[in-house]
């Protein structure tokens, strides 16, 4: 493929999930919604940190939390992984869906592209675990897409 058509695919890509996150953004919480989530639920930050143990434990690279609870009332974090292969990709998550749903007992709704591998993702309804290859991470840009987003650093004491 083009370097153009890529882009010009990307680019289409990008505005549709946008459309379908602001269209369901906006079902589940009106724009003149003044309902607000608790900043501090003890239980969905004990299982993001669980998720972040698990997955810097199993060597993933670049981890990521993005806050985006004042960007949708969808789900509240993102914690994005990029592993060096499909291999590390499926280890990461099914140790993070041994530790959550295993150990935890937290349910988890979906999971997707876990046959490809180059971006899978597990839905855990408040938490969505992004797990990359690099090259598929860098074309989907989900930082960018999400830049509004308060980035949450790993090494803040939740984690630790």
């Amino acid at each position: 493929m083009k370097k153009t058509t890529k882009k010009i695919v990307k680019k289409g890509v990008k505005k549709v999930v946008k459309k379908v996150v602001k269209k369901v953004s906006t079902k589940i919480a009106p724009k003149n919604s003044t309902t607000k989530i608790s900043l501090n639920n003890s239980t969905t930050m004990s299982r993001l940190a669980a998720a972040v143990k698990t997955a810097v434990e199993n060597k993933g690279n670049d981890i990521v939390v993005l806050d985006v609870r004042e960007l949708t009332r969808a789900f509240d974090y993102f914690l994005i992984i990029s592993g060096t292969s499909k291999r590390q990709l499926y280890a990461i998550g099914d140790e993070i869906q041994k530790k959550l749903v295993g150990e935890i007992g937290d349910e988890c709704l979906s999971v997707s592209g876990y046959k490809e591998g180059r971006w899978i993702v597990i839905d855990y309804g408040d938490i969505i675990v992004h797990l990359f290859e690099p090259e598929t991470r860098n074309y989907y840009a989900i930082e960018e897409l999400w830049g509004k987003a308060i980035k949450i650093s790993i090494d803040d004491s939740i984690f630790k």
